[in-house]
């Protein structure tokens, strides 16, 4: 079988490896992923947010399957795009994908078919609104409706505390957008949940849990994720009946998508904030998380293939993962995220990483003249797998130390000690009267 990938991340990377397997994969990128490269049988550089591109580039060749995974190419309309040319498409249209690009209509979705999850919120227009509910919410989240990459949130006690400066930010924001979503602020602890569906039926994966924060103990700006791990069917912080919320919710919103003419094929990402009355939804994605990807796929123990061709038939196949655990830790360039270091070369030792037994994902990366350079964003995904949490995290970290070069991460992801910080805050959260 001949498959399509659009995507040249450590997320597609991770979807690549797995699609390699067992079918003959071909590749379109913004810039050549080395190992994405390496695993095609033929690929293709080109805007891969325009879908025309796309068409012209793949022109005279045939494929039996194709699969969009980043946001911006959701949003562009890649996968009308593909099916239009009359392959089975595993990846959401860009009317189905909306319920990323467009926070309003996501919030708007869930109120209109009674989905449960949702916090308080409201869709400004004017300063004097905004104003207004920054006052009564006390405690807020002001965000941009469109792709932010995982940037564009900013929350009360983490980002700003004076209503001031949230207003000055929602001002900001008005004057580019002429409207803001402002919500009550959540408190808890995030977790991600992300399902394959074919449109009405969904197969969840293991949960995981992301970090945003650039800098250990969970401090400093929101980046696109320094680090994930997960724990089998449960994160140590989550009931049996948190899970149960959240997929009821995943099924809930694939239905209510169906129902408004928005049939949903795909990875679906819920992020959730589980807090003392269960797990509320902070926003959706309409493909595999960053890194959350490397999480679960590295666990699938059925084949990517056979499940995505089942998603674009409507017929969804069943889908096992392992119950290890698994820890992925980023790596980023020297001054990441303000100020980071770009075309500068970092060298892969395939012999290290192997001998730990940890195994590296190519982010953004590129490949001239033979060498690895950055490119200013999220370099490598270092993964490792173990029967417990402290055996995964110490294979991740371990194999970071097997990448050279001018480069960075978060050493505290996936440890015992700071997992038992979050399991200790959440029986706080629990316990409170």
């Amino acid at each position: 079988m001949k498959v399509l990938l659009i995507g040249n991340g450590a997320r597609e990377h991770a979807i690549a490896e797995r699609l390699a397997h067992d079918c003959d994969l071909y590749a379109i990128m913004s810039k050549k992923n080395p190992a994405i490269a390496q695993l095609s049988k033929e690929y293709w550089i080109c805007d891969i947010e325009n879908p025309e591109a796309i068409l012209k580039a793949i022109s005279g060749k045939s494929f039996d399957l194709g699969f969009s995974s980043p946001d911006a190419t959701l949003a562009a309309g890649v996968s009308d795009a593909l099916a239009s040319t009359g392959m089975l498409v595993a990846s959401p249209s860009k009317a189905a994908s909306r319920i990323e690009w467009d926070k309003s209509y996501m919030r708007n979705l869930l109120k209109k078919y009674n989905v449960k999850g949702s916090p308080k919120y409201e869709l400004v227009h004017t300063e004097a609104e905004a104003l207004r509910v920054i006052k009564d919410y006390d405690s807020v989240a002001i965000k941009p409706l469109g792709l932010t990459g995982g940037k564009g949130v900013k929350v009360t006690g983490d980002h700003f505390t004076e209503i001031s400066d949230g207003l000055d930010y929602a001002k900001s924001l008005l004057r580019k957008d002429g409207i803001a979503l402002i919500e009550e602020k959540l408190v808890g602890e995030e977790f991600t949940l992300q399902v394959f569906c074919d449109g009405s039926r969904i197969n969840i994966m293991p949960p995981v849990q992301d970090h945003k924060r650039a800098f250990e103990q969970d401090k400093g700006p929101n980046t696109g994720g320094m680090g994930s791990y997960s724990s089998g069917e449960l994160l140590p912080f989550l009931t049996k009946k948190d899970m149960e919320d959240a997929t009821k919710i995943m099924q809930s919103t694939v239905h209510a998508l169906k129902k408004d003419g928005a049939l949903f094929k795909g990875v679906l990402y819920g992020q959730f904030m589980v807090g003392r009355d269960g797990p509320k939804v902070i926003e959706f994605n309409a493909r595999f998380g960053d890194p959350e990807a490397m999480n679960v796929l590295f666990l699938l123990q059925d084949s990517l293939t056979n499940t995505f061709l089942s998603i674009a038939d409507g017929h969804l196949i069943s889908t096992r993962f392992s119950s290890d655990c698994t820890v992925v830790k980023y790596l980023v360039p020297d001054g990441y995220p303000d100020k980071p270091v770009k075309d500068a070369e970092v060298v892969v030792d395939a012999h290290g990483l192997e001998k730990v037994r940890a195994n590296v994902y190519y982010a953004s990366v590129y490949e001239s003249n033979g060498k690895i350079l950055t490119t200013g964003s999220r370099a490598f995904g270092i993964i490792g797998r173990g029967e417990t949490l402290e055996q995964a995290e110490k294979i991740a970290e371990e194999g970071c130390k097997h990448i050279k070069g001018p480069v960075w991460h978060r050493s505290d992801i996936g440890t015992s000690e700071f997992v038992a910080t979050k399991i200790a805050r959440m029986q706080k959260i629990r316990d409170k009267p």
